[in-house]
C-alpha cells in the first residue's frame, strides 16, 4: 500500500511489485475514516508470464485427467454436423441438441402435462461447433452447447409458440426482396434492446419431436408479423393448441427478454445440465445418425420466395 496526497493505492498482492498490477484500489480517508474512492480492473494475459513449475507439478495430474476424460470416445456418427450455417439455416446439428432436449422432457412428464406434443428450443451460439463422422469425443459433444444452462420444461399455447418465434425472428435484418445475401447480411439486427447487434445467443430455433414444426421467416415482412406457415404435423397451429417446451434456465427465467417465458407453467425441472445430458445420450446410444432425426423445417424467405445466404 502507499499513501499519496492522504490517498492510499492498494494492488494486488500478487502484482505489488508491478505498475501492471489486475486489480487497483483507491480509499480516501474521510472524517477521519477510511472508504473506498475508486476501484479498478485490468484483466491480464497468462500466456504472457512463464509457468510456476511448482503449481504446474501439482496441478499437473488433475490436468492430464481432464484431457483424458475430453477427448476419449463416447459414440461415432454416421455424417459430419457443423453448426458454421445454424444461424440462417435448418441444420442437423441443431436438430440433434432439439432432439436430446425434447426427449428428456417428454420422458418425464406427468399429470396433466403428460399426453401434450413436446418442442423445443435452442439457440445457435457456437458456429465452430462440428461432430465428425466417425468417432465422437467428450469434447466434440460439449461443443455443441458451451452453456452450463440447464434443462426446464415449460407449457405453451400455440399463440405463445407464435409469439416466441415471432420475437426470435427480431435476430434478422429486413431484406428488399429475394435475392442471394452474405450471411452478415442478414443476421444479428440491431435492436432497441440490442443496438450493437442481436447476439447469436439470442436468436432461438424451435423443433417438433412428437411430429414436425414448420415455419418460414420472411425477411421482406415487417417485424412482428414475419412468421408465416407456422404448422405442426402439417396443420396450422392453433393458438389454442398446447404444447410441453423444452428451454434453457436461461430463457425460461427471462434472458433475452422473450414473451411468456417467465409466466408460463413449468412441467418439467430437474436441474440437469443441458451439455451432460447430451453426453449422456451419445454415450448411451453409441450412434449419432443425422437422417433419423433432420428434417428441413424452416427458412428464410422474402415474399414467399426462399433466399439464397452465403456465408
Amino acid at each position: 500500500m502507499a499513501v499519496v496526497g492522504g490517498a492510499a493505492i492498494i494492488a494486488d498482492p500478487a502484482h505489488a511489485a508491478s505498475e501492471k498490477a489486475n486489480r487497483l484500489t483507491i480509499i480516501v480517508k474521510v472524517k477521519g475514516r477510511w472508504q473506498v474512492g475508486s476501484s479498478s480492473a485490468t484483466t491480464l494475459n497468462a500466456n504472457t508470464v512463464p509457468e510456476d513449475p511448482t503449481i504446474a507439478a501439482l496441478i499437473r495430474p488433475a490436468h492430464e485427467k481432464v484431457l483424458a476424460y475430453v477427448n476419449s470416445v463416447i459414440g461415432t456418427c454416421t455424417q459430419a454436423m457443423s453448426a458454421a450455417t445454424s444461424r440462417y439455416e435448418d441444420t442437423a446439428a441443431m436438430d440433434f441438441i432439439n432432439q436430446v432436449q425434447a426427449q428428456e422432457v417428454k420422458a418425464h412428464l406427468t399429470g396433466a402435462a403428460a399426453g401434450l406434443p413436446v418442442l423445443s428450443i435452442a439457440a445457435p451460439f457456437n458456429k465452430a461447433a462440428a461432430i465428425p463422422q466417425g468417432s465422437v469425443t467428450v469434447r466434440d459433444v460439449a461443443g455443441l452447447y458451451i452453456y452450463d444452462n440447464t434443462l426446464l420444461g415449460i407449457q405453451f399455447s400455440g399463440a405463445q409458440v407464435k409469439a416466441y418465434l415471432e420475437k426470435s425472428a427480431e435476430y434478422f435484418k429486413p431484406v428488399p426482396g429475394p435475392g442471394t445475401y452474405a450471411a452478415a447480411d442478414v443476421t444479428n439486427a440491431a435492436t432497441v434492446a440490442a443496438p450493437n447487434g442481436t447476439p447469436d445467443y439470442n436468436y432461438d430455433i424451435m423443433w417438433g419431436l412428437d411430429a414436425r414444426l414448420t415455419y418460414d421467416i420472411d425477411l421482406a415482412a415487417p417485424v412482428g408479423s414475419r412468421v408465416v406457415g407456422l404448422s405442426y404435423d402439417g396443420a396450422p397451429v392453433a393458438d389454442s393448441q398446447q404444447f410441453g417446451v423444452a428451454i434453457n434456465n436461461y430463457r425460461q427465467s427471462g434472458g433475452g427478454g422473450f414473451p411468456g417465458v417467465t409466466t408460463a407453467p413449468v412441467v418439467y425441472n430437474k436441474q440437469l445440465e443441458i451439455r451432460q445430458l447430451i453426453i449422456d445420450w451419445v454415450t448411451a446410444h453409441g450412434v449419432v445418425d443425422p437422417p433419423s432425426f433432420f428434417t428441413i423445417d424452416w427458412k428464410l424467405t422474402a415474399s414467399g420466395t426462399p433466399l439464397t445466404i452465403t456465408p
